[in-house]
């Protein structure tokens, strides 16, 4: 085995062992969770079905569905018209906003939580999925214009010239000839916004303290009591949190590596 193999299969143990930890010990009995066996003894759903009925996660599941989808569908409309303007189009200062974009979504989100949480409270978007929303729109906005100007800029210029060439309207060449082309692109910018909505804690805890408005990972880092941490219960709903996340990577793979590699070389 070279160097390079060894690298590779390091880095895919470094990954998929806590995974397979995860997954395990979600299926364990509550007396054998605290153990370090490999494999459950026997294994069971106990700790799936009282992630449902004791903590109402169903109600965390829906809440981060329905943020994670509208913020995604509302970054793509905002971001496709961005992106091709940056990409496309010949504006003054384009080097300039893309350097603000870059340095907007690099923000961490420690430092918006609060001012974001007095302009929720002042336009009365306090426990409401539209604050969250838009919220996360703002935050994930920047890094997916970044993601499709990439892309729009990877397109030959010359297909779109063939269009108008031959009658189409600007908005009929961008509709019927671009979009299509860009479609990796749109894929990748909407996973990575997906993820992130889907993934995000502090804003999530800041802005919505009602248990109907609370997605999945604040209220995971809910359970239990003052005196109980149920392990075996958490890691059962951190694996139910993970599974949209990994069918979204296994069957958009391709797109996603296309998109992030695309307009690489053109800047």
């Amino acid at each position: 085995m070279n160097g390079t193999n060894l690298s590779v299969l390091l880095v895919v143990l470094f990954v998929s062992l806590p995974l397979y930890w995860l997954v395990a010990t979600s299926l364990k009995g509550t007396r054998e969770v605290a153990t370090a066996n490999l494999f459950p003894h026997a294994p069971t759903g106990s700790q799936y079905s009282t992630a449902f009925s004791t903590y109402d996660f169903g109600t965390y599941i829906e809440t981060s569905v329905i943020v994670a989808v509208a913020t995604t569908v509302l970054v793509l409309l905002l971001g496709i018209g961005a992106g091709y303007a940056l990409g496309r189009l010949p504006l003054r200062g384009r080097n300039g906003i893309m350097v603000s974009l870059l340095m907007i979504s690099l923000f961490p989100a420690v430092a918006l939580a609060a001012p974001l949480y007095l302009l929720m409270r002042g336009i009365g978007w306090l426990n409401s999925y539209q604050g969250l929303i838009l919220a996360y729109t703002a935050m994930t906005l920047p890094f997916a214009i970044w993601i499709l100007r990439n892309y729009f800029i990877s397109i030959p210029k010359e297909m779109e010239e063939v269009a108008r060439m031959d009658g189409a309207s600007p908005l009929r060449t961008v509709v019927s000839v671009i979009l299509p082309q860009a479609t990796p692109g749109i894929f990748t910018a909407g996973i990575f916004t997906f993820v992130a909505s889907w993934t995000e804690f502090l804003i999530a805890l800041t802005l919505n303290s009602e248990d109907r408005y609370r997605t999945i990972p604040v209220g995971i880092a809910l359970f239990g009591g003052q005196f109980t941490t149920p392990y075996g219960t958490i890691f059962a709903a951190s694996t139910v949190a993970m599974l949209p996340i990994a069918l979204l990577v296994l069957v958009f793979r391709r797109a996603v590596v296309s998109g992030l590699t695309a307009g690489a070389v053109k800047g």
